[in-house]
């Protein structure tokens, strides 16, 4: 089932999904990150937001 468009968070909290847009800005938000350099991330690392997020941490050193 889609993710309900009017929400302002993910579905789920451990993952980000970068196929919905909401998520997408979402996850930039808490990140500080772009959406490229987010869709870079999970490419690189996987969807799990702990791994997304310390990977950008790293790349901003």
């Amino acid at each position: 089932m889609a993710d309900d468009p009017k929400k302002t968070g993910p579905e789920d909290a451990s993952r980000v999904n970068v196929n919905q847009e909401h998520e997408v800005d979402y996850w930039c938000g808490k990140f500080g990150c772009t959406a490229a350099e987010l869709r870079e991330a999970v490419r690189e690392v996987g969807v799990m937001a702990s791994d997304v997020e310390a990977y950008l941490k790293k790349k901003k050193k």
